[in-house]
């Protein structure tokens, strides 16, 4: 029997319990036909191989773009001829999950959009035009559902797209957005996808609603939105107080208790931003406190618990810092301390958290303007990695046995190697527990380097071999800041090969150095770690 290390921490024996890495289960892209671009491959890879990705979502995979479901043969220059009935191709679509799969990821498939020979209202949302609508003929959209997981079954054996999750749709009631219908339709859709997929295979896995997000009102009670609900939300003096709650969940869980469906998983998505339209008809923007994600996951939990489906799993299949693809925040520290803090309050909460999304490759509101323009990526369009790439692999490096919880980090151990390794943040204490909110220049988004104070970090590891090293590695605004660094440089809109080479070295340009472990066997940490910092402890090869 392999005998494990006798650990003290802090001079006490401490006990283990299981560190879940919710934080590599999933992560999101936009959509599907990004992923046949040679620069978004290589992105995704380096991401894998960083922070140990298992899933990832994206939009679209039934969208014109993937041609997955034609009514015409594509006629070119000459006339468009319709096909006596529809044919399936699905040659993008096996082009992008059989890369995914040769990375060792396997696909989270969010059934969506409508193609636009099935639906009833076209070009509904974003600039690549994603139909949103409900089915003209909902025997097609089965038709399209059922062929297109048979084909994976017969690509990839039944095996594993029994490991493969099913999402129905994204966000239905965000309308006319991302669904043109009803509550009650959106539930049918559901219904007629789950019934379809559970024909092929009972073990498939199926959820939904996949809404978006947590609000204080009742802007969502029923069938469509309701504005007006909405107007005390954005008078609202102090919006912590208010009671947020989850969009559709209970309504979705009574609707399929009632009809007998399963649910295999329940999927919504948080964002600690949102915004409320008031009297005068203009969105008010709102960011929530630093624990909104934590109360908003518990309560979920809670409910999920407690409802006719207690074993369903529970997926945060879209979350970030906001909503917005031209966050500034998201390009700097401030969102990497965020949401590693959050990651690690909420690990044992949810099944995933799918963060949104892995790179600036990104086109729902076109190419973004300039290198670093607020996009959701860990890594730039070029490639850069910024302050949340290094977040996720410092969370990667983690071990799944935890030794040590404390409000600024986490001691782990491998469990099958039994090495050690930590990560420790400063979310400042001037914060007073607000959240970082979203800023929509650059300039706006570096006044949070004004926060402060610094932060000791000081443990002692004891139960180690004495002369192995830890390497200490730290992102904080001096060290791996390509956003400023490219601020600094007069923020030029279009890179020279030059500037795209520095800006990579001072990305990937952190804070090192090594401690040794003495002959007593007891490693001392004790650093000053910068506001905004995220520093991972690991031993050394």
């Amino acid at each position: 029997m392999k005998r494990e290390p006798r650990l003290r921490i802090d001079g006490e024996l401490r006990g283990e319990s299981v560190l879940p890495h919710v934080w590599s289960r999933c992560i999101g892209a936009g959509r599907a036909n990004e992923a046949l671009r040679a620069d978004w491959r290589q992105q995704f890879a380096e991401v894998v191989a960083a922070s140990g990705i298992q899933y990832i979502r994206f939009h679209g995979v039934f969208h014109d773009d993937m041609f997955v479901y034609r009514e015409s043969y594509g006629g070119g220059f000459g006339p468009d001829a319709p096909l006596p009935s529809p044919v399936y191709t699905f040659s993008y679509v096996d082009k992008v999950f059989d890369f995914l799969l040769d990375c060792g990821v396997r696909p989270f498939v969010e059934l969506g959009f409508m193609p636009r020979e099935l639906a009833t209202q076209t070009g509904t949302v974003f600039w690549w035009g994603a139909h949103c609508s409900p089915p003209k003929d909902m025997a097609r959209w089965v038709e399209l559902v059922t062929r297109s997981v048979e084909h994976w079954i017969d690509r990839y054996g039944l095996d594993e797209v029994r490991e493969w999750r099913f999402e129905v749709w994204n966000e239905p009631n965000l309308v006319p957005h991302f669904w043109t219908g009803t509550k009650s339709e959106y539930f049918e859709l559901y219904e007629q996808t789950v019934r379809a997929i559970k024909k092929i295979d009972p073990a498939l896995k199926v959820g939904g609603p996949a809404t978006s997000v947590f609000v204080p009102d009742d802007r969502y009670k029923g069938e469509t939105e309701d504005r007006s609900a909405m107007l005390a939300t954005a008078a609202a003096t102090d919006v912590d107080a208010l009671d947020w709650r989850p969009v559709w969940i209970e309504d979705f869980i009574a609707w399929c208790a009632e009809r007998e469906l399963p649910i295999d998983f329940i999927s919504t998505h948080l964002y600690p931003t949102d915004f409320a339209y008031g009297a005068n008809g203009e969105a008010v923007h709102i960011t929530r406190y630093a624990d909104a994600t934590f109360d908003d996951l518990t309560l979920l939990h809670k409910l999920v618990r407690n409802s006719a489906y207690p074993e369903a799993e529970i997926h945060i299949t879209e979350w970030s810092t906001s909503p917005s693809a031209r966050d500034f925040i998201h390009d700097t520290p401030f969102a990497a301390t965020s949401i590693t803090r959050s990651y690690l309050q909420c690990a044992t909460l949810a099944d995933s958290i799918s963060y949104w999304t892995f790179t600036d490759v990104f086109e729902e509101g076109g190419a973004g303007i300039g290198p670093f323009h607020g996009g959701f990526g860990l890594v730039n369009e070029g490639g850069i990695h910024k302050p949340t790439f290094h977040a996720f692999t410092m969370l990667g490096r983690l071990g799944d046995r935890l030794l040590l919880a404390t409000p600024d980090g986490v001691v782990t151990r491998d469990s099958r190697t039994s090495a050690v390794s930590a990560v420790f943040y400063n979310y400042p204490e001037d914060m007073a527990m607000k959240g970082v909110g979203s800023a929509n220049s650059y300039p706006a988004a570096r006044a949070l380097a004004e926060v402060g104070p610094s932060r000791r970090i000081h443990h002692s590891i004891g139960g180690l071999e004495p002369g192995a090293t830890f390497l200490v590695e730290i992102v904080d605004w001096e060290h791996g800041n390509a956003a400023e660094a490219w601020h600094r440089l007069g923020s030029p809109l279009n890179l020279s090969r030059a500037e795209s080479e520095y800006l990579t070295g001072v990305a990937d340009s952190l804070l090192r150095f090594t401690l040794t472990v003495p002959d007593d066997g007891v490693l001392d940490l004790d650093v000053e770690l910068a506001p905004w910092a995220v520093m991972s402890l690991r031993q050394s090869a």
